[in-house]
């Protein structure tokens, strides 16, 4: 296949290149350059009119969370919260996501069932159950209930699994790297959707930290952490950690730290939005409404410092249940702060950092996957052309597979 005439936006510039021609074959990009000579192509398409990004992603989601409570979908029946999972996986490919992290509760057959072809999904990277302590984030149980949670590794709809001690951390990561993870996820700050664990709270003790990152460098594979408060990410930093999730309350100096260590932060303001406004018609428990309002604004307020000291920032949404149609308001929202094309990169050439997959996503360049969208509009000009569930995107590719297209050639 051929697409001619592609005006590419990736986030590497503030404004769209200059056309050329792209070659796919065997599900990669093979050239891209002016005036390509057909050959033996069977497929060509013109694209004159229109601006080309390659394939979205989404460096946080989490594709078991069927309901907004937490605690309810840990408890659903595997089969319910997996049919769930595939229709929202499906939505995030239309919205133009071709490859998305999944930060808690994807397990390797999920995996299997996109790479196989069973489901019409972005590819797929998972961390398995997220790593949270007795008390800690994904630890669902109120503070009068202490039923035992051995259960939840069994339980699709968990998004984590509660352990403690040196051993225990150890197991787990084993276990979840032997399952098919990629990386592995620590809580290691309080959180919102959690009931027993304020903000401030500090997740795991530092030789558990410690433990989980000699665990992943086996692998040769990295860590990433649940973390709001500057007091949580420098910790992590020092420890090892080396991808901040969240950090709504970091510091201009820890995030000069992150930098200094060649560290990543994956911003999530959309769902704080989002629950703002529609959390507690979904279920969200006072606490937990309460909670959110003390990192929201101040997560958007992060953004422009980040940008100033230089941080590699991912694009990370974070939605749970009902509210998993906002995945793309987050390109709106950080663009009230940031220039467009750094945005588009967070979701592009950044993200491919984050997820330690450069040259093979978020970039259209010889070698790279075939995954590419094409917007009826410049997007560099306004960011609501990624929105609207896909509706401004006339062809979504991935692995040179065509997944929707609305063109003529």
């Amino acid at each position: 296949m051929i697409i001619r005439n592609a005006r590419i936006v990736d986030g590497s510039s503030d404004r769209a290149a200059d056309p050329v021609d792209i070659r796919i074959e065997d599900g990669k990009f093979v050239e891209v350059a002016s005036g390509l000579t057909a050959g033996s192509v069977s497929t060509e398409i013109d694209v004159s009119d229109k601006y080309v990004m390659p394939g979205l992603i989404d460096c946080h989601v989490h594709i078991v969370a069927a309901t907004t409570n937490l605690a309810v979908n840990a408890a659903m029946p595997n089969s319910l919260v997996a049919a769930h999972a595939y229709r929202l996986m499906n939505d995030m490919l239309m919205r133009g996501f071709t490859t998305v992290r999944d930060l808690g509760g994807a397990d390797y057959g999920f995996v299997r069932a996109v790479n196989e072809g069973i489901v019409a999904s972005p590819r797929l990277v998972i961390c398995g159950k997220a790593l949270s302590q007795t008390g800690g984030h994904t630890d669902y149980r109120g503070p009068h209930h202490n039923r035992d949670v051995s259960h939840y590794p069994l339980q699709i709809g968990s998004l984590g699994r509660v352990v403690d001690g040196v051993a225990e951390v150890q197991r787990a990561c084993r276990e979840e790297l032997k399952n098919g993870a990629n990386f592995i996820k620590l809580m290691a700050n309080g959180g919102v959707s959690s009931p027993t664990d304020p903000i401030h709270a500090l997740g795991f003790a530092r030789d558990e930290i410690l433990a989980a990152v000699e665990e992943a460098e086996k692998f040769h594979t990295y860590v990433a952490a649940h973390l709001y408060t500057d007091e949580s990410i420098r910790r992590a930093l020092e420890l090892g950690v080396t991808c901040v999730e969240h950090g709504n309350l970091m510091s201009k100096e820890t995030a000069e730290l992150l930098v200094e260590k060649g560290a990543v932060v994956v911003p999530t303001n959309i769902v704080f939005d989002a629950l703002e406004r529609e959390g507690q018609k979904y279920g969200m428990v006072p606490e937990g409404v309460e909670k959110n309002r003390q990192i929201r604004e101040a997560g958007l307020e992060r953004l422009e410092m980040l940008q100033k000291v230089g941080a590699t920032m991912g694009y990370g949404s974070d939605l749970i249940g009902e509210l998993q149609g906002y995945q793309s308001d987050e390109f709106t929202l950080r663009g009230r702060y940031l220039p467009a094309h750094e945005v588009i990169r967070s979701a592009t050439l950044n993200a491919a950092k984050v997820l330690h997959m450069e040259g093979e996503i978020g970039v259209i360049a010889p070698g790279a996957h075939a995954d590419l969208v094409v917007v009826e509009g410049n997007p560099l000009e306004d960011l609501q052309l990624l929105t609207g569930q896909g509706r401004h995107m006339s062809l979504i590719m991935q692995g040179g597979q065509l997944k929707k297209n609305l063109l003529t050639h």
